[in-house]
């Protein structure tokens, strides 16, 4: 079985959804995985992988995800977590009143680590950040973040629909075509 390691219930529930579709199945370790500051989401996603795997000796991913903002000069980018867990959706709201440009990008590195490596996979998806919170699904930023070409929030979208178009979604359809045709080994009946 392959495992991500992470305590957001949310990432755990895209990632799993996601990843049965190509018949990987994915439980989920509860730990806090290590939190390198840096300014580059594949080291960190890297590091974290690494050192997850040597405290559980399982096959795992984790991931990390910034929201770029550009008339913030990319903040808050991989400090995302951080500064929502600490001002929330209306704190980060406050920093954009007033700002007219509100381009951004949501950027994931998923890391996979087996004790042979470590091998990252990126996601993408820029849009714009809404004036309001709108919608309840989803975590973190999704209220406010309208993907381009749409015109509702992560939040307002289901499960499914939001995981065709995230950067999550992205980067986990590149994880899992890699995984299949370079690691995993169906079991012989």
């Amino acid at each position: 079985m392959l495992y991500i390691v992470t305590t957001n219930d949310g990432k755990f529930r895209e990632a799993r959804e996601l990843l049965a579709a190509y018949g990987i199945e994915l439980g989920q370790i509860k730990d806090e995985k290590l939190e390198v500051q840096h300014d580059d989401i594949e080291l960190i996603a890297r590091v974290a992988a690494e050192e997850a795997f040597r405290r559980h000796r399982v096959p795992l991913i984790v991931d990390d995800t910034g929201l770029y903002v550009e008339a913030l000069n990319g903040f808050p980018g991989p400090y995302s977590s951080y500064v929502i867990s600490k001002v929330g959706l209306r704190g980060f709201l406050k920093l954009m009143e007033g700002v007219e440009n509100r381009r951004a990008c949501f950027r994931t590195a998923v890391a996979f680590a087996d004790g042979t490596g470590v091998y990252t996979f990126t996601g993408e998806t820029c849009g714009s950040i809404a004036e309001s919170p709108r919608g309840s699904g989803g975590f973190g930023y999704d209220p406010v973040f309208v993907p381009e070409g749409q015109t509702r929030t992560y939040a307002e979208m289901g499960l499914e629909e939001k995981n065709a178009i995230s950067h999550r979604g992205k980067a986990l359809r590149a994880f899992a075509s890699w995984y299949l045709t370079r690691y995993y080994r169906p079991t012989q009946g």
